[in-house]
């Protein structure tokens, strides 16, 4: 769960269409493009570049985004089972659709060896599409843990049930989790965070916006609805009980800005000096009823929040404890149980809270399920149908250019010392690249699957993750393992092992097009190898040393030029309007931000690299800094909704698209030169208020 709140994803890309002189690459009037681009712009031509996306009503000098994909926002619509659609989505849809090849495969096989692991993705396949069984059990799936909360009969009992919800994979307030100690990578170490709520942030309970306070009005009702779905007593009275524990429950915790903070989360206590903190929680009973009863000290990502909760445990009557804890065991196995309480939990979490008109298709929860819970199972078949070897071999050459000319940068900077650049140096050269696929992969030896017990398995395989997880404990440091699977579209920069990671589902079209020109991949990929290797360096990766341990390397004079670059980035940001009253938090992005205007930065240093001296050639009438730049705006293409980029916006440390194209566009110098950006044009940012970090 930690494992992607450290650092960057951990976690999570025009101008003219013409031709140039080589001594010249000013766009033309728009006429003219238009003109000479109207039948480019009728195919998909062979520089990788989708011609049409584009919209040429767009001065590309005003909003490049909306000039390389405003055709394609203005002409898609969004599925009436998802809330956005874009260059991620497209590519999740497809690994989707292969992944649900290789399960079906195995289902239609007979006499599978019990144990194997092709029978535990068949008949976890089999389980979750099996809706007429599933409407027949109703809760009885639950009915054990729920005559467990029913029993809780004092304080130490809760406290128990506290750590066992957890185990079995329904909410707590506490959520403990094992990770590399960030001050000592050499060891793991026990950490809890924040935890217990059903909406997606404390905003949601304590902000007075007219937004949140009706998405607090339909929450209850929500909550009222499935408690007489499933058949429980007082639905009503258990619903307000829900809310009010809950809402105290936000009101001690921490926000999305401080929550990224990896100082203030860094709070390492001896067991023995837990008692500090609370003064009626039992840690002995919670640390027993956890699985580490020996454990010697843990980090305590935010303290006043434990004691907060100590003061619930004290002040809340039991019976509210138990209601709540009811209410989260229904709502964690609500998509495991019968179809209305399953389609009643869409309702609210899809429909009111994130905009989405119906669920998707039963077979793509499947496959969901299938990945969250023997993810690396089907990866290993995965990478032999849909990664070559060649494609590992061109990221490895990528990655180690983009790292050469991070070096290059480095050197260059005018406002860092000699001292501050050796350090950066030094951690740069330690980077580990993750590509494709594990060296090693996770053994499911000990997990049980059944046919016919979905919420079992459920349950089964989060108390499997779970050993796992306490089993790191006092053991060596697994460098191999990865917290995506290869069929994952997506990137992450793990800072307490200094890696960046690519799972192979990520390196297709748009963002790596083995058949395109270089310009196009330093563009797409090559930014996001930058934007990865750029959380390293990042407001909070910048803190972890080449050995993943968090510790002062900058200089004080360093130290204050990086955070002042920082603070310009954030005020340019928070003036980005989403919607009319709603701007991007600068503060909460500022990470991904840097990642995103330093993925852009040197990846273009990389392509200026790898022409060695060469002019790059016109392809499609197009120069290749031209395709450089439309690469990385073509990987931005998205589309969502306003319910869900609402909540995106609160929560998210990522910009909205849009905004992480042109934001880091709007910094570049060779996008000024290569575009003829010039005052008055909207993206235009005066030399000296432009941000350059890396």
């Amino acid at each position: 769960m930690k494992k992607l709140l450290l650092g960057g994803f951990y976690a999570s890309l025009l101008f003219s269409l013409m031709a140039c002189d080589k001594d010249k690459s000013a766009p033309k009037e728009e006429e003219t493009i238009q003109a000479e681009s109207t039948e480019a712009i009728q195919k998909v031509l062979g520089s990788g570049i989708n011609f049409d996306n584009f919209d040429l009503s767009v001065r590309p000098q005003d909003n490049f985004y909306d000039y390389v994909n405003g055709n394609w926002i203005k002409n898609t619509e969004i599925p009436s089972d998802r809330t956005s659609v874009g260059a991620f989505y497209d590519l999740r849809d497809k690994s989707q659709e292969d992944v649900k090849g290789i399960i079906e495969s195995l289902v239609k096989q007979e006499g599978l060896t019990p144990g194997s692991d092709e029978q535990k993705v068949a008949d976890l396949y089999r389980s979750f599409m099996d809706v007429s069984r599933l409407d027949q059990l109703g809760v009885t799936p639950i009915k054990v843990e729920l005559d467990k909360i029913a029993a809780i009969s004092h304080t130490n009992e809760l406290i128990e049930y506290f750590a066992h919800s957890q185990i079995i994979g329904s909410e707590s307030p506490l959520n403990f989790y094992v990770d590399v100690d960030a001050k000592d990578s050499s060891r793991y170490v026990s950490s809890i965070w924040q935890g217990g709520l059903s909406l997606p942030d404390r905003d949601y309970y304590i902000n007075d916006a007219p937004h949140f306070e009706k998405i607090r009005q339909a929450f209850v009702k929500h909550v009222e609805k499935m408690y007489v779905l499933a058949g429980f007593d007082e639905p009503k009275k258990s619903a307000e009980k829900v809310m009010m524990l809950e809402t105290k429950l936000a009101s001690s915790q921490w926000n999305v800005v401080d929550n990224r903070n990896s100082t203030k989360t860094y709070n390492l206590y001896k067991v023995t000096q837990l008692s500090t903190l609370t003064s009626d929680f039992n840690w002995g009973t919670y640390f027993k009823a956890i699985g580490v009863p020996t454990v010697a000290d843990v980090v305590i990502n935010q303290p006043s929040y434990i004691q907060g909760l100590d003061k619930l445990i004290k002040s809340v009557d039991l019976s509210t404890w138990k209601s709540y804890l009811q209410w989260q065991l229904l709502s964690s196995m609500a998509g495991e149980l019968n179809t209305a309480l399953d389609d009643e939990h869409f309702a609210f979490f899809g429909g009111i809270l994130n905009g989405q008109e119906e669920q998707k298709p039963r077979w793509k929860r499947g496959v969901d399920t299938v990945n969250s819970q023997l993810g690396e199972v089907v990866g290993k078949v995965y990478v032999k149908r849909y990664f070559s070897p060649a494609a590992k071999t061109r990221m490895q050459e990528l990655v180690e250019n983009l790292r050469e000319a991070y070096g290059d940068s480095i050197k260059e900077l005018t406002w860092m010392t000699d001292t501050t650049k050796a350090a950066a140096q030094e951690k740069l050269a330690q980077f580990t690249a993750k590509i494709g696929y594990p060296n090693k992969w996770k053994n499911y030896d000990g997990l049980r699957i059944k046919p016919d017990d979905l919420v079992g398995n459920k349950i089964r395989a989060s108390e499997f993750e779970h050993q796992d997880e306490i089993g790191k404990l006092g053991g060596p440091i697994r460098k191999w393992e990865w917290f995506m699977t290869p069929q994952t579209v997506n990137a992450y920069y793990n800072p307490s092992m200094n890696e960046i990671v690519f799972p192979a589902a990520i390196l297709q079209p748009p963002f790596f097009n083995m058949q395109a020109d270089d310009a196009v991949n330093y563009g797409g990929i090559g930014a996001v190898i930058g934007h990865e290797m750029g959380h390293g360096f990042d407001d909070q990766g910048a803190k972890f040393d080449g050995q993943g341990n968090m510790r002062d390397w900058w200089t004080e004079q360093d130290l204050a030029q990086f955070t002042q670059r920082g603070k310009a980035l954030i005020a340019q940001y928070n003036g980005y309007s989403i919607f009319e009253g709603l701007n991007v938090n600068g503060q909460l992005t500022l990470g991904e931000n840097i990642g995103d205007l330093s993925g852009l930065t040197i990846a273009y240093k990389a392509y200026q690299k790898s022409l060695k001296g060469l002019q790059a050639p016109v392809i499609d009438g197009l120069t290749g800094d031209q395709r450089f730049f439309i690469g990385f705006a073509q990987i931005w293409r998205a589309k969502i909704k306003e319910a869900s980029m609402r909540k995106y916006a609160a929560t998210d440390p990522h910009s909205p698209a849009e905004f992480r194209c042109i934001g880091a566009l709007s910094n570049m110098p060779a996008f000024y030169q290569v575009y003829g950006v010039k005052p008055g044009d909207k993206m235009y940012i005066a030399p000296e208020n432009r941000v350059k970090i890396w």
